[in-house]
């Protein structure tokens, strides 16, 4: 079956992904590089990012993409 998902579904995909990296390796920072090669394209990669730090769940240190407190928490919560 073909898959039929919404630009907007690959967008939540992608970010769902992006994060889910990111809480993983925790406390290991990782790059744009790093999100890019995992995604496999880096202008997906970095409109996730993008939107995952204005929703308040990624923040930027240096180079590296860090999850926030909030991220943080709601991944235990749904644990």
């Amino acid at each position: 079956m073909p898959d039929h998902r919404t630009p907007e579904q690959e967008d939540l995909l992608v970010q769902n992904v992006i994060l889910g990296l990111i809480l993983k390796e925790q406390p290991t920072h990782l790059t744009m590089r790093d999100l890019a090669a995992e995604i496999g394209n880096e202008i997906p990669a970095q409109d996730a990012v993008k939107e995952l730090i204005v929703k308040g769940l990624l923040r930027r240190e240096g180079e590296s993409f860090l999850p926030t407190w909030a991220a943080i928490h709601f991944r235990k919560l749904s644990a």
